[in-house]
Formats: C-alpha cells, sequence, structure tokens
C-alpha cells in the first residue's frame, strides 16, 4: 500500500471491490460523454466481468478515504514454456483513470508507479500499452516508448 502527500492511498484491489472499480469505470465513460449514461445491466455485468478477469488481472486503486478516484491495471501474458529458457511473463497495462477533479496531484503517477513496481517484482519482460493521445506524455515521462518489437493487425471492418 502506498499513500500520497494528499492522503491518497494505492492499494491493489481484492474480491470486494467490483463495485468501486464499476463506479470509476462509469465515471470515465460518463466524464467522456459529458452527460450520465443509463445502463441498468452495467454494475452486473462489471462484477461478472471482474470475477471471471481476476486471475490474470491486477488492478490497482486509489482512494481519498473512501472514495474510489483512480484506477490502473495490467493484464498478466504468461508465455508458453520454451525449453532450455526460465518461464516469463509480460504485461499490458490499461485503463489508467484519475477522476478530473483529482488530476495533477500526483495519483497518476503513483498509480503508474505502483503497477510498473508490481510488474517488476514478477520479473516481467516488458510492459506494453496503448495510449491515447492525451496520455501519451504521461507514458514517456515514464520511460515509455514506441514499440519497435510489435506488430498489430487490426480487424478489417
Amino acid at each position: 500500500m502506498t499513500t500520497t502527500p494528499d492522503t491518497v492511498t494505492i492499494r491493489r484491489t481484492d474480491e470486494h471491490d467490483a463495485a468501486r472499480i464499476a463506479a470509476l469505470r462509469r465515471a470515465w465513460v460518463e466524464e467522456d460523454a459529458g452527460h450520465p449514461v443509463a445502463d441498468d445491466g452495467f454494475d452486473d455485468r462489471f462484477a461478472e466481468w471482474y470475477a471471471a478477469e481476476a486471475g490474470r488481472r491486477v488492478i490497482f486503486l486509489a482512494e481519498l478515504g473512501r472514495e474510489p478516484v483512480g484506477m490502473v491495471n495490467l493484464v498478466t501474458f504468461t508465455r508458453m514454456p520454451k525449453p532450455g529458457r526460465a518461464p516469463s511473463l509480460w504485461y499490458y497495462l490499461g485503463n489508467a483513470f484519475v477522476r478530473g477533479g483529482h488530476r495533477d496531484r500526483g495519483i497518476g503517477t503513483t498509480l503508474l508507479e505502483a503497477a510498473i513496481g508490481y510488474a517488476h517484482e514478477q520479473g516481467a519482460v516488458r510492459i506494453v500499452l496503448a495510449p491515447s493521445e492525451r496520455s501519451r506524455p504521461f507514458y514517456r515521462r515514464a520511460g515509455f516508448g514506441p514499440a519497435t518489437m510489435l506488430l498489430v493487425k487490426e480487424p478489417v471492418r
């Protein structure tokens, strides 16, 4: 657990945090939309997704008191074993979000540092992400650069 100067606590989530993460996801979508988004089944769908993903995701939550104000997660990709090579894994970093009223206080940086620290502790060979245009400078400041070793195939629409 990490605490920022603004008394924001950063911690890994557990099975009891689905509603807190769902509230942040809803806040993110509504902030982008500029209005509330009606979806009566969202909380149930989110809880099902959260339970299904628990084995391969590590989610970090930022809280001010008991209020969730930010999150980031790592999706684990464990490589297929290879003769003569030690097991390895890598992470996809995603869903980084800090509520609008809490930005520019170091919360995003602290969340990112927690995720990166966890990945390093686990022996990750890399962390990859797909930044938005707005978040590119944030990730560059944290040492992320172009992914020259990966290729992408987008589906034909």
